[in-house]
């Protein structure tokens, strides 16, 4: 069974959290009661701004070693990652994978003048050499669920006195992370951590942040904001400076999700995820399929794109990806759904 039935009720075999995950029950009743308060007129949505720190701490809570003063809100991956893709000097190397999310890769590339590399992801730790400036990964690939070696990585970075990014959105939630693995952090939370499109999160060590300066900031990102609304004098001096003034709606939907995460714990979910995965795995193999081999809740199949109209008359919500197909677990799936899913694949034609 699912790990929280109370929580979710989709009327589908929802197996696309790595596109977009459900919203839990907690969740969808908070925003709709913020949404109440403010149509009555009783609270427009900043008056939920209370929730931030918790949102805040929380996040830092899911990468193990990391505080609340090191972690900055956003809205998006790629203008988190600016302020790191704007301290880098003119002609520095930046090594990505090869079919890296275009998040993170697009605020290297187009600002002109980097030198973007790009590798296989099984060949990226090998590939950093010294003039690399720093490497910018996901943990988990969006396109087929493939793991990143981060403590290989962490290693090689070090050595060669590079930085080391990691953008954990197909990552937090399931998989456990260690804040000591990157010098920058970048998460978005509408996806394992069930949270709000409009919700992003930066991390960064005092000493990584001290090599960067917020790109645009606003009135949210001041040391004191209340009081500077009209008299600007200084930024945080935390990795609050690197706020953008908050979805308060989405902060209220993933602060509601964040807390059935840390009731359930990560490596309950972990457990529960890949458990789901490895099952589908054996079904996929019995069916002639042959899907990679990872410990990973993304699970590509590759050549099914045929069995798509099958999937989707069966109310089986997957991803299509390069001619094939992507499915992911997570917390409210189940075996139930996994038997779907394989009923709905039937013979490798």
């Amino acid at each position: 069974m699912s790990l929280a039935p109370a929580e979710f009720a989709p009327e589908t075999v929802y197996l696309n959290t790595a596109s977009h995950g459900l919203p839990p029950a907690r969740a969808l009743a908070a925003v709709r009661a913020a949404q109440d308060r403010w149509a009555a007129g009783r609270g427009a949505p900043l008056v939920h701004d209370h929730l931030v720190p918790d949102l805040r701490a929380g996040f830092a809570r899911l990468l193990d070693g990391a505080s609340a003063d090191e972690i900055g809100l956003g809205s998006t991956v790629s203008a988190l990652i600016a302020p790191v893709a704007a301290a880098l000097p003119a002609g520095a190397e930046v090594l990505v994978a090869e079919g890296e999310f275009a998040s993170v890769t697009m605020p290297f590339l187009f600002r002109g003048d980097l030198a973007v590399r790009t590798v296989p992801l099984e060949r990226l730790a090998a590939a950093v050499r010294p003039e690399t400036a720093l490497v910018a990964v996901s943990v988990v690939q969006s396109a087929d669920g493939r793991i990143a070696d981060t403590a290989r990585l962490r290693e090689v970075t070090r050595a060669a006195g590079a930085r080391l990014l990691l953008d954990a959105t197909q990552a937090a939630g399931w998989l456990p992370l260690r804040f000591a693995d990157a010098d920058y952090w970048v998460c978005a939370s509408f996806k394992w951590l069930i949270g709000a499109r409009s919700v992003a999160f930066f991390g960064a060590s005092a000493e990584a942040a001290a090599e960067l300066r917020p790109v645009g900031p606003g009135w949210y990102a001041a040391e004191d904001r209340w009081a500077e609304l009209y008299q600007p004098v200084a930024l945080a001096g935390t990795a609050r400076r690197f706020d953008q003034t908050p979805d308060w709606l989405g902060v209220v939907t993933a602060a509601a999700a964040l807390t059935l995460l840390e009731e359930l714990g990560v490596d309950k979910i972990h457990a529960h995820n890949l458990a789901l995965a490895d099952r589908f795995r054996t079904g996929l193999a019995d069916l002639g399929y042959r899907p990679p081999a990872q410990p990973s809740a993304i699970v590509t199949v590759p050549g099914a794109g045929a069995a798509a109209e099958r999937l989707e008359a069966a109310a089986v919500v997957v991803s299509a990806r390069g001619g094939g197909l992507r499915f992911s677990f997570h917390l409210h799936n189940s075996d139930a759904d996994v038997d779907r899913a394989l009923d709905a694949l039937g013979p490798n034609r």
